[in-house]
Protein backbone atom coordinates (compact mmCIF):
# COMPACT_ATOMS: atom_id res chain seq x y z
CA UNK A 1 0.00 0.00 0.00
CA UNK A 2 1.62 3.73 -1.01
CA UNK A 3 2.45 5.98 1.53
CA UNK A 4 0.91 9.34 1.64
CA UNK A 5 3.66 12.09 0.98
CA UNK A 6 3.12 14.72 4.03
CA UNK A 7 2.67 18.54 2.21
CA UNK A 8 5.15 20.86 3.23
CA UNK A 9 4.07 23.07 6.28
CA UNK A 10 2.74 26.08 4.89
CA UNK A 11 3.82 29.76 5.95
CA UNK A 12 1.14 32.27 7.62
CA UNK A 13 1.02 35.79 5.79
CA UNK A 14 2.95 37.33 8.45
CA UNK A 15 5.92 35.10 7.36
CA UNK A 16 5.29 35.85 4.18
CA UNK A 17 5.51 39.79 4.55
CA UNK A 18 8.65 39.04 6.97
CA UNK A 19 10.35 37.07 3.98
CA UNK A 20 9.65 39.75 1.71
CA UNK A 21 10.94 42.68 4.06
CA UNK A 22 14.34 40.59 4.86
CA UNK A 23 14.84 39.91 0.88
CA UNK A 24 13.96 44.00 0.45
CA UNK A 25 16.27 44.51 3.06
CA UNK A 26 18.88 42.34 2.41
CA UNK A 27 19.03 43.43 -1.51
CA UNK A 28 19.47 46.90 -0.47
CA UNK A 29 22.29 46.51 1.68
CA UNK A 30 24.10 44.13 -0.54
CA UNK A 31 23.60 46.75 -3.70
CA UNK A 32 24.44 49.38 -1.53
CA UNK A 33 27.66 48.06 -0.36
CA UNK A 34 28.11 46.67 -4.23
CA UNK A 35 27.19 50.67 -5.15
CA UNK A 36 30.02 51.99 -2.43
CA UNK A 37 32.71 49.00 -3.64
CA UNK A 38 31.92 50.50 -7.13
CA UNK A 39 32.18 53.89 -6.06
CA UNK A 40 35.91 53.00 -4.53
CA UNK A 41 36.75 51.00 -6.65
CA UNK A 42 36.26 54.09 -9.57
CA UNK A 43 38.13 55.86 -6.94
CA UNK A 44 41.15 53.74 -6.16
CA UNK A 45 41.47 53.02 -10.02
CA UNK A 46 41.59 56.49 -10.68
CA UNK A 47 44.32 56.88 -7.67
CA UNK A 48 46.27 54.34 -8.62
CA UNK A 49 46.06 55.39 -12.63
CA UNK A 50 47.13 58.69 -11.53
CA UNK A 51 50.08 57.41 -9.07
CA UNK A 52 50.92 55.13 -11.81
CA UNK A 53 51.15 57.94 -14.24
CA UNK A 54 53.26 59.87 -12.17
CA UNK A 55 55.31 57.36 -10.57
CA UNK A 56 56.23 55.99 -14.27
CA UNK A 57 56.59 60.10 -15.05
CA UNK A 58 59.17 60.52 -11.98
CA UNK A 59 60.99 57.21 -12.98
CA UNK A 60 61.54 58.90 -16.56
CA UNK A 61 62.71 61.82 -15.25
CA UNK A 62 64.96 60.03 -13.07
CA UNK A 63 66.07 58.23 -15.62
CA UNK A 64 66.52 61.51 -17.47
CA UNK A 65 68.19 62.64 -14.15
CA UNK A 66 70.58 59.99 -14.38
CA UNK A 67 71.80 59.65 -18.10
CA UNK A 68 72.51 63.70 -17.44
CA UNK A 69 74.67 62.61 -14.74
CA UNK A 70 76.09 59.37 -16.40
CA UNK A 71 76.81 62.40 -19.27
CA UNK A 72 78.78 64.73 -17.53
CA UNK A 73 81.11 61.84 -15.70
CA UNK A 74 81.73 60.07 -19.09
CA UNK A 75 82.20 64.11 -20.34
CA UNK A 76 84.81 64.69 -17.65
CA UNK A 77 86.41 61.31 -17.83
CA UNK A 78 86.45 61.92 -22.02
CA UNK A 79 88.12 65.00 -21.28
CA UNK A 80 90.75 63.46 -18.89
CA UNK A 81 91.55 60.48 -20.78
CA UNK A 82 92.04 62.96 -23.89
CA UNK A 83 94.53 65.09 -21.62
CA UNK A 84 96.00 61.98 -20.45
CA UNK A 85 96.49 60.35 -23.90
CA UNK A 86 97.87 63.97 -25.24
CA UNK A 87 100.35 63.73 -21.72
CA UNK A 88 101.76 60.22 -22.77
CA UNK A 89 102.57 61.72 -25.93
CA UNK A 90 104.32 64.28 -24.85
CA UNK A 91 106.06 62.06 -22.49
CA UNK A 92 107.37 59.54 -24.88
CA UNK A 93 108.57 62.75 -26.94
CA UNK A 94 110.57 63.87 -24.07
CA UNK A 95 111.77 60.29 -23.39
CA UNK A 96 112.91 59.66 -26.97
CA UNK A 97 114.82 63.18 -26.35
CA UNK A 98 116.57 61.45 -23.51
CA UNK A 99 117.23 58.74 -25.14
CA UNK A 100 118.79 61.26 -28.37
CA UNK A 101 120.70 62.95 -26.07
CA UNK A 102 122.65 59.94 -24.32
CA UNK A 103 123.40 58.52 -27.26
CA UNK A 104 124.47 61.76 -28.51
CA UNK A 105 127.17 61.63 -25.28
CA UNK A 106 128.78 58.04 -26.96
CA UNK A 107 130.10 59.70 -29.68
CA UNK A 108 132.19 62.90 -27.16
CA UNK A 109 133.02 60.18 -24.90
CA UNK A 110 134.66 57.92 -27.13
CA UNK A 111 136.26 60.91 -28.78
CA UNK A 112 137.73 61.92 -25.21
CA UNK A 113 139.11 58.37 -24.21
CA UNK A 114 140.57 58.10 -27.72
CA UNK A 115 142.49 61.68 -27.53
CA UNK A 116 143.99 60.06 -24.31
CA UNK A 117 145.02 56.79 -25.39
CA UNK A 118 146.87 58.95 -28.44
CA UNK A 119 147.91 61.11 -26.04
CA UNK A 120 149.79 58.66 -24.40
CA UNK A 121 151.57 58.04 -27.42
CA UNK A 122 153.58 60.97 -26.85
CA UNK A 123 157.45 60.71 -26.35
CA UNK A 124 160.14 62.02 -23.52
CA UNK A 125 159.65 64.86 -21.98
CA UNK A 126 156.64 65.90 -23.97
CA UNK A 127 155.04 62.51 -21.89
CA UNK A 128 153.44 65.16 -19.31
CA UNK A 129 150.38 65.45 -17.33
CA UNK A 130 149.18 68.81 -18.42
CA UNK A 131 146.02 70.89 -18.82
CA UNK A 132 144.99 69.19 -21.82
CA UNK A 133 144.76 65.86 -20.12
CA UNK A 134 143.12 67.01 -16.85
CA UNK A 135 140.97 68.72 -18.99
CA UNK A 136 140.11 65.30 -21.01
CA UNK A 137 139.60 63.36 -18.06
CA UNK A 138 137.31 65.77 -16.71
CA UNK A 139 135.36 65.75 -19.78
CA UNK A 140 135.18 61.80 -19.56
CA UNK A 141 133.91 62.84 -15.78
CA UNK A 142 131.39 64.87 -17.11
CA UNK A 143 129.88 63.08 -19.94
CA UNK A 144 129.74 60.08 -17.85
CA UNK A 145 128.63 62.01 -15.04
CA UNK A 146 125.39 63.06 -17.57
CA UNK A 147 124.92 59.38 -19.17
CA UNK A 148 124.09 58.29 -15.10
CA UNK A 149 121.92 61.49 -14.99
CA UNK A 150 120.10 61.03 -18.02
CA UNK A 151 119.76 57.03 -17.83
CA UNK A 152 118.29 58.16 -14.12
CA UNK A 153 115.90 60.01 -15.89
CA UNK A 154 115.08 57.95 -18.80
CA UNK A 155 114.06 54.94 -15.72
CA UNK A 156 111.81 57.88 -14.31
CA UNK A 157 110.05 58.95 -17.54
CA UNK A 158 109.27 55.02 -17.84
CA UNK A 159 107.92 54.52 -14.82
CA UNK A 160 105.72 57.80 -15.13
CA UNK A 161 104.54 56.63 -18.74
CA UNK A 162 103.48 53.56 -16.87
CA UNK A 163 101.81 55.29 -14.25
CA UNK A 164 99.70 57.31 -17.40
CA UNK A 165 98.95 54.20 -18.95
CA UNK A 166 97.42 52.63 -15.70
CA UNK A 167 95.66 55.92 -15.07
CA UNK A 168 94.63 55.81 -18.71
CA UNK A 169 93.39 51.63 -18.63
CA UNK A 170 91.06 52.77 -15.67
CA UNK A 171 89.54 55.91 -17.63
CA UNK A 172 89.09 53.57 -20.83
CA UNK A 173 87.26 50.58 -18.52
CA UNK A 174 85.25 53.69 -16.32
CA UNK A 175 84.36 55.35 -19.98
CA UNK A 176 83.53 51.81 -21.52
CA UNK A 177 81.26 51.48 -18.34
CA UNK A 178 79.77 54.91 -18.78
CA UNK A 179 79.08 54.07 -22.17
CA UNK A 180 76.86 50.45 -21.52
CA UNK A 181 75.37 52.05 -18.74
CA UNK A 182 74.03 54.99 -20.86
CA UNK A 183 73.01 52.89 -24.08
CA UNK A 184 70.78 50.51 -21.09
CA UNK A 185 69.35 53.79 -19.44
CA UNK A 186 68.75 55.41 -23.21
CA UNK A 187 66.87 52.00 -23.91
CA UNK A 188 65.27 52.25 -20.71
CA UNK A 189 63.79 55.43 -20.82
CA UNK A 190 62.42 54.40 -24.32
CA UNK A 191 60.66 52.47 -23.55
CA UNK A 192 56.65 53.61 -23.18
CA UNK A 193 53.73 51.19 -22.27
CA UNK A 194 53.12 50.04 -25.99
CA UNK A 195 56.77 49.43 -26.76
CA UNK A 196 57.67 46.24 -28.10
CA UNK A 197 59.34 42.76 -26.09
CA UNK A 198 57.93 44.30 -22.85
CA UNK A 199 57.71 41.37 -19.83
CA UNK A 200 57.89 40.68 -16.70
CA UNK A 201 60.95 40.09 -14.36
CA UNK A 202 61.67 36.86 -12.44
CA UNK A 203 62.84 38.98 -8.96
CA UNK A 204 62.16 42.27 -9.83
CA UNK A 205 63.04 43.66 -7.05
CA UNK A 206 66.13 41.97 -6.13
CA UNK A 207 68.91 44.36 -4.84
CA UNK A 208 71.86 42.65 -6.58
CA UNK A 209 75.00 41.94 -4.46
CA UNK A 210 77.55 43.60 -6.24
CA UNK A 211 75.51 46.95 -6.54
CA UNK A 212 76.68 49.55 -5.10
CA UNK A 213 75.64 53.58 -3.60
CA UNK A 214 75.20 56.37 -5.82
CA UNK A 215 77.71 57.96 -3.74
CA UNK A 216 80.05 55.06 -4.33
CA UNK A 217 79.76 55.42 -7.86
CA UNK A 218 80.58 59.33 -8.07
CA UNK A 219 83.26 58.20 -5.94
CA UNK A 220 84.76 55.59 -8.13
CA UNK A 221 84.87 57.98 -11.44
CA UNK A 222 86.13 60.24 -9.13
CA UNK A 223 89.32 58.43 -7.90
CA UNK A 224 89.92 57.75 -11.65
CA UNK A 225 89.96 61.35 -12.54
CA UNK A 226 91.83 62.22 -9.57
CA UNK A 227 94.48 59.92 -9.96
CA UNK A 228 94.33 60.74 -13.84
CA UNK A 229 95.06 64.03 -12.93
CA UNK A 230 97.47 63.76 -9.91
CA UNK A 231 99.52 61.43 -12.89
CA UNK A 232 99.34 64.30 -15.34
CA UNK A 233 100.78 66.95 -12.85
CA UNK A 234 103.25 64.51 -11.81
CA UNK A 235 103.74 64.52 -15.63
CA UNK A 236 104.50 68.04 -16.57
CA UNK A 237 106.37 68.70 -13.60
CA UNK A 238 108.95 65.76 -14.82
CA UNK A 239 108.71 67.28 -18.31
CA UNK A 240 110.16 70.53 -16.30
CA UNK A 241 112.46 68.86 -14.76
CA UNK A 242 113.44 67.22 -17.77
CA UNK A 243 113.95 70.54 -19.84
CA UNK A 244 116.25 71.54 -17.08
CA UNK A 245 118.28 68.32 -17.11
CA UNK A 246 118.72 68.15 -20.81
CA UNK A 247 119.94 72.44 -20.85
CA UNK A 248 121.90 71.65 -18.02
CA UNK A 249 123.77 68.89 -19.50
CA UNK A 250 124.10 70.60 -22.72
CA UNK A 251 125.73 73.33 -21.12
CA UNK A 252 127.69 71.36 -18.71
CA UNK A 253 129.21 69.16 -22.11
CA UNK A 254 129.67 72.58 -24.11
CA UNK A 255 131.46 73.87 -21.26
CA UNK A 256 134.04 71.25 -20.80
CA UNK A 257 134.36 70.88 -24.60
CA UNK A 258 135.07 74.44 -25.03
CA UNK A 259 137.48 73.78 -21.81
CA UNK A 260 139.46 71.03 -23.34
CA UNK A 261 139.44 72.68 -27.15
CA UNK A 262 140.98 75.64 -25.42
CA UNK A 263 143.55 73.64 -23.28
CA UNK A 264 144.76 71.98 -26.97
CA UNK A 265 144.85 75.25 -28.49
CA UNK A 266 147.30 76.83 -25.58
CA UNK A 267 149.24 73.58 -25.70
CA UNK A 268 149.61 72.95 -29.29
CA UNK A 269 150.77 77.05 -29.23
CA UNK A 270 153.10 76.30 -26.33
CA UNK A 271 154.63 73.19 -28.16
CA UNK A 272 154.99 74.71 -31.26
CA UNK A 273 156.68 78.40 -29.84
CA UNK A 274 159.01 75.58 -28.13
CA UNK A 275 159.75 73.91 -31.50
CA UNK A 276 160.37 77.16 -33.12
CA UNK A 277 162.95 77.89 -30.59
CA UNK A 278 164.44 74.36 -30.65
CA UNK A 279 164.85 74.68 -34.20
CA UNK A 280 166.53 77.91 -34.02
CA UNK A 281 168.73 76.53 -31.53
CA UNK A 282 169.47 73.82 -33.77
CA UNK A 283 170.60 76.35 -36.66
CA UNK A 284 172.64 78.16 -34.27
CA UNK A 285 174.51 74.99 -33.02
CA UNK A 286 174.88 74.00 -36.61
CA UNK A 287 176.39 76.86 -37.32
CA UNK A 288 178.72 76.71 -34.40
CA UNK A 289 179.68 73.25 -35.46
CA UNK A 290 180.83 74.36 -38.54
CA UNK A 291 182.96 77.00 -37.30
CA UNK A 292 184.05 74.84 -34.50
CA UNK A 293 185.35 72.49 -36.91
CA UNK A 294 186.90 75.20 -38.99
CA UNK A 295 188.21 76.38 -36.06
CA UNK A 296 189.66 72.60 -35.33
CA UNK A 297 191.11 72.61 -38.78
CA UNK A 298 192.56 75.95 -38.38
CA UNK A 299 194.59 75.16 -34.96
CA UNK A 300 195.45 71.17 -36.55
CA UNK A 301 197.08 73.81 -39.48
CA UNK A 302 198.95 76.15 -37.18
CA UNK A 303 200.42 73.00 -35.02
CA UNK A 304 201.68 71.99 -38.29
CA UNK A 305 202.92 75.19 -39.29
CA UNK A 306 204.74 75.28 -35.63
CA UNK A 307 206.98 71.98 -36.83
CA UNK A 308 209.23 73.70 -39.32
CA UNK A 309 210.50 76.46 -37.37
CA UNK A 310 211.02 73.95 -34.40
CA UNK A 311 212.80 71.85 -36.80
CA UNK A 312 214.84 75.12 -37.60
CA UNK A 313 215.76 75.83 -34.11
CA UNK A 314 216.67 72.52 -33.06
CA UNK A 315 218.64 72.26 -36.38
CA UNK A 316 220.47 75.50 -35.61
CA UNK A 317 221.02 73.97 -32.06
CA UNK A 318 222.54 70.93 -33.07
CA UNK A 319 224.92 72.53 -35.58
CA UNK A 320 225.96 74.75 -32.78
CA UNK A 321 227.43 72.11 -30.84
CA UNK A 322 229.74 71.35 -33.37
CA UNK A 323 231.88 74.56 -32.95
CA UNK A 324 235.33 73.90 -32.33
CA UNK A 325 237.24 74.54 -29.36
CA UNK A 326 236.54 77.82 -27.43
CA UNK A 327 234.12 78.56 -30.08
CA UNK A 328 231.74 76.39 -28.51
CA UNK A 329 230.33 79.65 -26.35
CA UNK A 330 227.46 79.77 -24.62
CA UNK A 331 226.41 83.31 -26.45
CA UNK A 332 223.28 84.89 -26.72
CA UNK A 333 222.11 82.96 -29.42
CA UNK A 334 222.69 79.95 -28.18
CA UNK A 335 220.03 80.71 -24.96
CA UNK A 336 217.94 82.81 -27.66
CA UNK A 337 217.46 79.59 -29.51
CA UNK A 338 216.86 77.15 -26.70
CA UNK A 339 214.76 79.81 -25.46
CA UNK A 340 212.82 79.81 -29.28
CA UNK A 341 212.75 75.88 -28.41
CA UNK A 342 210.89 76.06 -25.37
CA UNK A 343 208.88 78.97 -26.48
CA UNK A 344 207.76 76.96 -30.14
CA UNK A 345 207.34 73.83 -27.48
CA UNK A 346 204.72 75.63 -24.85
CA UNK A 347 202.71 77.53 -27.97
CA UNK A 348 202.10 74.12 -29.56
CA UNK A 349 201.23 72.53 -25.88
CA UNK A 350 198.72 75.73 -25.91
CA UNK A 351 197.29 74.89 -29.25
CA UNK A 352 197.55 70.94 -28.71
CA UNK A 353 195.01 72.11 -25.33
CA UNK A 354 192.93 74.62 -27.12
CA UNK A 355 192.23 71.79 -29.81
CA UNK A 356 191.40 69.29 -27.25
CA UNK A 357 189.40 71.69 -25.77
CA UNK A 358 187.90 72.37 -29.43
CA UNK A 359 187.67 69.09 -30.12
CA UNK A 360 185.72 68.19 -26.73
CA UNK A 361 183.31 71.41 -27.50
CA UNK A 362 182.62 69.86 -30.79
CA UNK A 363 181.50 66.84 -29.30
CA UNK A 364 179.49 68.57 -27.08
CA UNK A 365 177.76 70.29 -29.84
CA UNK A 366 177.33 67.34 -32.04
CA UNK A 367 175.51 65.94 -28.97
CA UNK A 368 173.29 68.89 -28.37
CA UNK A 369 172.58 68.45 -31.99
CA UNK A 370 171.49 65.02 -31.34
CA UNK A 371 169.30 66.04 -28.09
CA UNK A 372 167.55 69.11 -30.21
CA UNK A 373 167.04 66.82 -33.24
CA UNK A 374 165.19 64.72 -31.53
CA UNK A 375 163.48 66.94 -28.84
CA UNK A 376 162.62 68.55 -32.30
CA UNK A 377 160.91 64.86 -33.16
CA UNK A 378 159.23 64.49 -30.06
CA UNK A 379 157.79 68.27 -30.25
CA UNK A 380 156.76 67.58 -33.95
CA UNK A 381 155.36 64.13 -32.76
CA UNK A 382 153.24 66.01 -29.98
CA UNK A 383 151.72 68.45 -32.56
CA UNK A 384 150.82 65.77 -34.92
CA UNK A 385 149.10 63.76 -32.18
CA UNK A 386 147.30 66.99 -30.45
CA UNK A 387 146.89 68.86 -33.69
CA UNK A 388 146.07 66.89 -36.65
CA UNK A 389 144.59 63.70 -34.58
CA UNK A 390 142.80 64.93 -31.22
CA UNK A 391 141.55 68.45 -32.87
CA UNK A 392 140.46 67.07 -35.76
CA UNK A 393 138.67 63.86 -34.05
CA UNK A 394 137.10 66.57 -31.59
CA UNK A 395 135.57 68.34 -34.98
CA UNK A 396 133.20 65.24 -35.22
CA UNK A 397 131.61 66.68 -31.70
CA UNK A 398 128.24 68.05 -32.44
CA UNK A 399 126.68 69.61 -29.78
CA UNK A 400 129.14 72.70 -30.02
CA UNK A 401 129.06 74.74 -33.12
CA UNK A 402 132.22 74.58 -35.11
Amino acid sequence: MARLVQPPPKYVPEEWHASNHLQYFTAEKERAAAERLRDESERLRVEIEVRTVETQQDVNKKLEQRINDIDFWKSELDNQHQATSNEIETMLHFKSRLAKALADTELPLMIAQQCLVNREKRQGVDLVHDNVEMQLLKEVEVIEGVQALLKRTIEQATEQTRLLRSAKYYLEKDRKDKFQANNIDNTCASLHNESQGLGYARDPVKIEKNSVTPEEWEEFSNKNLLKAERENNSSCNLRSIIDGILMQSLDDLQKQCRAVNLAFEHRIEETQKSKTKLEDHLIKVKEEIAAMEENIATLKRAIATKQAPMKVAQTRIENRTTRPNIELCRDRVQYRLVSEVVEISTNIERLQEKLAEAESSLKGLIRRQLSLEEDIDIKANTLFIDRDQCVELRKQINHLPH
